[in-house]
């Protein structure tokens, strides 16, 4: 599915980042253990988790992740927004919890890891 389908379908609020890059996702995982997500993170998945520091704008860089969901409507301080508008990173946020985002993007097709 084209992560600007994901967007447009879950309502998610485009914090930076690119919402109409051409991006295939067929992936998400869920996690607030950095660690495991540089460990089992793969290229052009979704990452859904509630921490909005600097640390998760350089996962998703070097591990190319399409996006970064924060649930609860969770959002990072200006500097690590400006730091992901210069990597282009797409951090989205939604009012739901992280458990109906994982449901919501299963019942749209994606899968986990």
């Amino acid at each position: 599915m084209q992560l600007r389908q994901i967007i447009q379908a879950m309502d998610l609020k485009v914090l930076s980042g690119d919402p109409d890059q051409p991006v295939e996702v067929g992936m998400a995982y869920i996690s607030d253990i950095l660690s495991d997500v540089m460990a089992r993170g793969v290229k052009g998945a979704i990452w859904i988790t509630n921490q909005t520091h600097m640390n998760v704008i350089a996962i998703c860089f070097f591990k190319s992740l399409a996006a970064v969901i924060l649930p609860d409507g969770l959002a990072p301080d200006d500097s690590v927004l400006s730091k992901a508008r210069e990597k282009n990173i797409l951090v989205l946020s939604t009012t739901s919890s992280a458990f109906e985002v994982a449901g919501r993007l299963y019942a749209l097709g994606l899968r986990g890891l």
